[in-house]
Parts: structure tokens; sequence; C-alpha cells
């Protein structure tokens, strides 16, 4: 029987209390299950009836009954896809259960009907759980939102009706509505399930917010940024429809191999039927081996083999926050023999920070009074350095005076009026152009030792003389190092550096993370054709970005991987995955989780092929009854789709997650 396909899901659910129920009620609800019940209980009907010697009109009405509830569904598709030249496995059972009938062995027909109805029940309901685990991360955002009118009065309305623009209301201990702004009020959120960030964060005025993220305590009102299809969950659930409609291809090449064998196999019948007839066999004896072997040379398990494990394998990757595109991509994981990494919002933070505070000598300055002044001219400010010094200042808890006179000169910083003094903070080039030689020595001099270390120098000038110099740089991800060394270990080949920074922040970074391959100063194609470069070789090449400069060389290697949480919408788009969490160490995680899926599938494999090995070859020497053979071919096809669903399990992503930092192999050499 082909492997089901995971319906798309058609809205996002609100979580509560109700909702497990109501997922129950959905399984229980399936058709596949209602069927194969029906035949299982007229069969059991019919059964004693049979073995007790009633007569015929008592049993056969039910016998037929049975053929019916459980047959007609998968008679009509296999009828549909015959009329497409496609001979369909399930048409085959069907027509076998048809001729055992039809040379009297009626009850070991239905018999086949209620194992074939069975078995696909019990596809249905491991599908349905499948699809239940993706709909878990889906299921986030609130049915409905309060939304602000014009006259300051509030509306109920669902979330899926809000637009930019609009304005919502979200209370302590709801969920957010839309990906938005705060306009006002103040609170933590609770983002794990879209960052994996494990403490809320702080919000307030010009902050932003995703939907299905929990408020604490304080009343934010929010300026909707996103339509409810743009925000961070539709992405979700966009990247999860795919995902559901991709087949590996894997599994198309187990299709195209299950047509020709059907055929194969359907000929082979007729010459199992047909050749004892002309050595004088009768007409029932040939024709029940005939019916067994058709049914034995199924190849249910095998066509069940790939999907099953792929599926799960995404489903299980997706609730720790990495979204696989598709089959395609699960498969293609675990086949990367060479790593390509970003640096700036990969392998560091994305946020640059202050490194180093630095007073001049002379300048009477301690660290933190430096720091001070350079933060209250900043304070306006909106450029990504003034923040990182504003933030560096508060993390100090340090007093910032107010500032008047405030003036900003693009590419050269900002000039303000602090305490009656005049400070101004920004390039050390640019703010020592007026400044006489021997005032400017000192200060040159410590900005191009920050500099040489790989961070930016900002000076500070008080009344027009040099008191200090900050260094900022991006700080690496604390998984950064780990990260690299578990990729090492799982492809066997250095990891390389692909960034369009310069080459001194990129060697200092690439120094701490433990890479030699590095290659800075990139454009956008210099990082495809680096990547192209490494295929051509013969590599097949995971690249890990983030950037809409990272967009070209995601789409040219092998598997791509977004950093979801900074990675801008081009890069997502471009990418075969995404890491929602932003937790570098899922990368080599997922690839040790797509190996182990394709172990899996082999494993699979070869259990679906010795169960068809051992009927056939039992029913062509000798005499295999038809209900032991029912029995050995649907058994072998619930092992082997059963067998695929453990890949759902929490210790498959546990165990991949050693595997990828390499705790695996430290513990086979102590052993």
């Amino acid at each position: 029987m082909p492997a089901a396909v995971i319906p798309p899901p058609t809205r996002l659910a609100s979580p509560g209390r109700g909702e497990a129920p109501r997922r129950r009620t959905r399984v229980l609800a399936l058709a596949e299950a209602r069927w194969a019940a029906a035949a299982l209980a007229l069969f059991l009907l019919a059964l004693p009836l049979h073995l007790t010697g009633a007569p015929g009109w008592a049993w056969g009405p039910l016998y037929a009954l049975v053929y019916v509830a459980g047959g007609w569904e998968p008679a009509l598709s296999g009828l549909r896809e015959l009329r497409e030249k496609v001979l369909d496995v399930d048409l085959l059972m069907i027509v076998a259960a048809l001729g055992a009938a039809s040379i009297g062995q009626v009850m070991d027909g239905a018999l086949l009907i209620v194992i074939f109805a069975t078995s696909g029940a019990l596809e249905a309901l491991a599908t349905a759980r499948t699809q239940d685990a993706v709909r878990g991360l889906l299921d986030l955002a609130p049915a409905t939102a309060s939304r602000l009118t014009a006259d300051g009065s509030e509306e109920s309305v669902a979330t899926g009706e809000l637009t930019v623009g609009d304005v919502i209301r979200i209370r302590p201990g709801e969920r957010v509505g839309a990906d938005g702004r705060v306009l006002d009020g103040a609170s933590e959120v609770d983002q794990a399930t879209i960052t994996g960030e494990p403490l809320p964060t702080a919000k307030e005025p010009g902050d932003e917010v995703f939907a299905g993220t929990l408020n604490g305590t304080g009343t934010l009102r929010v300026a909707v940024e996103r339509d409810a299809s743009e925000s961070v969950i539709a992405r979700i659930v966009a990247m999860t429809e795919e995902a559901a409609r991709t087949k590996a291809p894997t599994q198309l090449f187990i299709e195209k191999v299950e047509q020709r064998y059907s055929l194969g196999m359907v000929v082979a019948t007729l010459a199992v039927f047909l050749v004892p007839l002309a050595f004088g066999d009768d007409v029932t004896g040939s024709l029940l081996r005939a019916m067994t072997f058709m049914i034995v040379a199924s190849p249910c398990a095998v066509v069940l083999a790939t999907m099953p494990p792929l599926l799960s394998a995404m489903a299980n990757a997706g609730r720790h926050g990495v979204l696989v595109k598709s089959a395609v991509v699960m498969e293609r994981l675990g086949q990367a023999d060479a790593v390509a990494l970003d640096k700036t919002g990969t392998l560091t933070e994305g946020t640059p920070r202050v490194t180093r505070v630095h007073p001049l000598a002379g300048s009477g300055l301690t660290g933190d009074a430096l720091l001070a002044l350079a933060a209250a001219a900043e304070h306006p400010s909106e450029h990504p350095l003034a923040r990182a010094v504003v933030k560096a200042a508060q993390e100090r808890g340090l007093r910032l005076s107010p500032v008047s006179e405030f003036d900003s000169a693009p590419g050269t910083g900002v000039t303000a009026t602090v305490d009656g003094r005049v400070i101004s903070v920004g390039s050390p080039v640019r703010l020592l152009r007026d400044v006489a030689a021997s005032a400017s020595a000192d200060a040159t001099a410590s900005a191009a030792v920050l500099e040489e270390a790989g961070s930016t120098a900002v000076l500070v000038l008080r009344d027009g003389e040099p008191v200090g110099v900050l260094g900022v740089a991006d700080r690496m991800r604390h998984d950064a190092a780990a990260t690299v060394a578990a990729m090492a270990g799982l492809t066997d080949v250095p990891p390389m550096l692909l960034t369009g920074d310069h080459a001194r922040a990129a060697a200092r970074l690439a120094a701490e993370a433990g890479i030699t391959d590095v290659r800075a100063g990139l454009l956008p194609q210099d990082k495809a054709a680096a990547v192209r470069e490494q295929e051509q070789a013969g590599r097949r090449v995971l690249v890990v970005g983030d950037g809409v400069n990272d967009a070209p060389a995601l789409a040219a290697a092998h598997v791509g991987v977004a950093m979801g949480r900074a990675g801008s919408d081009l890069a997502v788009e471009a990418a075969d995955a995404v890491v929602i969490r932003d937790e570098l160490a899922a990368v080599p995680t997922v690839v040790a989780l797509s190996r182990a899926t394709r172990r899996l599938v082999v494993q699979n494999l070869v259990v679906a092929g010795v169960f068809i090995s051992v009927l056939v070859v039992w029913d062509l020497v000798g005499h295999l009854p038809l209900p032991l053979g029912v029995l050995g071919h649907e058994g072998s096809t619930v092992i082997v789709g059963l067998n695929g669903l453990r890949l759902l399990r929490e210790t498959a992503w546990r165990r991949a997650a050693e595997q990828g930092r390499g705790v695996k192999s430290v513990r086979r050499r102590r052993d």
C-alpha cells in the first residue's frame, strides 16, 4: 500500500485543553478505521456461523458485506489508478481476495480483506499521529484578538482578519495575536515557542513581538506589522505544508520500481497458475497457489519503507525548532560531506557589543565614567553601534545624564552636550581630522590595536580632545565552537567560513571557533561561487547562513540551512531548512537525525525483502496456506510502518544530539 501523505493544515488552531480530545476524535473518525472496524465486526459474526455448519444463507451475506466494507475503497482507488495506466497493489489485493472467493475459499478471501483493511487503518492512524506532531508546532496563534477602533473602544476579531496598521491590545496572560511592534506598555513576553529563548524577554515601546508568544504581567498596545499570512507562524505553516506534499527521491524511485514490479508480478502470477495446469494440476489448486503468490509477492512493505521514517524525522525536527521543508531535504541533510558557515548572525549573535573600554592617559576618566559619557551622547541615536554602547552602560548599571543639542552626522558619529561638556562619539578617522597630531597619537594607536583584534573602534572626544576609545564587536555564539567541531566530526572535513566581513575580523572569529579555511571579503556571488567550486569537486555542501547576502549560497548548496530568528525573508525562502529557535547546535543534530533516518529506511527494506523472499519461496517450493501468507505479508507491512514511527520519539532526537556532539563515538572508544 502506498504511504499516505499528510494533508496540509487548513487553519491555525488555538491551543487549549480541548485540543488533545479533538485530536483523538479526529483519529477515531478516520474513514479507514471505520470501514476496517465494520469489516472485522462482520467477519466475527460470519466466522462462528460458518464454522458451526450453519446454512450458507446465514453467513454468506455477512462475508459479502465484509468484502464490500473492507474492499470498496481500495478497489475504487485501484481502478482510478488503472485508468491512468498504473497498476496499484491495492487492486492486486482485491483481485486476490475475489480470486480466493471464486474457488470456494470465501472465508480466506474475507480474512485477506479484513487484514488488508486493518493494515490500512493502522497506516492511517500512524499518519495521523505524525500529522499531530507537526500540528503541535502550528497550534500557537490565538483564534481572536482585541482590536482597538478609532474611537478607542475594543472589538474582538479573528486573528486572520488583522491587517497591517491595526492596533491590538494584549492583556496579561494572553497570547500575542499578530507580528507587530509595541506602541506603549511594558511587559515580559515568553518567546520560547518562536526564538527558543529560555527566559521571558522584556518588551517596551519599539520592541517587536511575534504571534503566538505568551504575554506576562503587563498590558501591551501593539501595531500590527505583518498580515497573518506573512507572520512567522504562517511561514512555518507554509513550510510544513510543502514538507507534507513532497516525496524524497528514494520514495519516487521505489514507486517507479513498484510499477514494473507489479507488472512482473502479474506475469509471474499467471505463470504460477498456468504452468501447473499444463502439467495436469487441478484448476482449484493452481488458482489458490497463484492467488497466494500474488498476495505474498506484493511490495506493500517495500513502499512503506521510506516515507514513514522521513515524515517522522521531519515532525520530530519540527518539534525541536528545525523546519525541514521537504522529505527530499530530510534525506539530503544526511548526505552532506562538507560545511560552509556564514559569520555574522550565524556563528555570531548578529548584535554588536562593547568588548573593550579604554580611557586614554591624561583623561582623568575611569572606564565606567568614559562609558557613561559615550552612552549619554549616543542615547538618542538609533545607530547599531550607539545601541551597543547604551546597552553596555545599562548592563553596568551606569546613570546616564540628560543631553541637549544632539546632532548626528552620517558616517562620522554624534555630538551632544552632556553635563555642560561637548561629547563627540564616532569614527576615529573622521573625528581626528580636526585634532592636533600630538593629541591624536595615543587615540590613533589605541584604535589601531582594537581594529587589529577584529573590533570596530569608537572614539570619544570631550570638548574636542580625545579621552578614550571603545571596542565594539559581534560576539560569537556560545555554542559556535562546539557546533563547528561537531560538524567537522560528522563530515570528516574542516568547515569553511564564508563572510563579507574584513579579513582581520574573520580570522579572529575563525580562530575562536576552530575554523582554518577562512574566506573573507566575499560578495554574495563570491559565496555562491565558493560553494559551486566545492560541489564541482565532488562535495555535497551544507551551507548555514542568515542574511540576504547568504541567499545565493544557500540556493546553490546541496542543502541550505537558515538561522530563522534574525534571518532575512530571502534567506529563509532560499534555504531548504530553517532553524526557527536560532540554536546553532541544532544543525549537527538534524544532520545526525537524517543519517539515522537513512539507516532505518535500509533496515525497513531488508525486513520487507526478507519477508517477501521467504513467503514467495515457501509458496513456490512448498504449500503456503493462504491465511498464513496474508498474515505474513500484512504483518511485514505493519512492522515496517510502525518501525518508521520510532523516529517520532523524543529519544530519537536525544540520540541524534549525542551523535552530533560525538558522545557515542567517545563511548565506543571507551568500550
